[in-house]
């Protein structure tokens, strides 16, 4: 379930958010696709043999996944889950 919101100005924020993160995850992606490419030139301009980009190809594709996972998620903070953020904050 959605949360609603109130507040204008954290609406706009949060979308902001989204949308810097998205910019990113997007930048990110892009540095994968021509560094890995890159690679794969040079392997195969090198003569071939083992394919020794799928390393950097995995390695790096994890942490593709990951970056994905978190700026596309659609998952809200339950109420609950601010509360007890906040109180530990607090805490600190």
């Amino acid at each position: 379930m959605m949360a609603r919101w109130h507040d204008e100005d954290e609406l706009r924020e949060l979308a902001r958010t989204r949308l810097e993160h998205a910019q990113e995850f997007y930048a990110n992606l892009l540095a994968y696709v021509l560094v890995n490419g890159m690679l794969g030139v040079i392997w195969w301009m090198s003569g071939g043999g083992f394919f020794w980009p799928i390393f950097p190809i995995l390695g790096w594709g994890i942490g593709i996944a990951f970056h994905a996972w978190e700026t596309f998620r659609r998952l809200e903070p339950s109420e609950a889950r601010l509360r007890r953020e906040m109180e530990r904050l607090g805490r600190g």
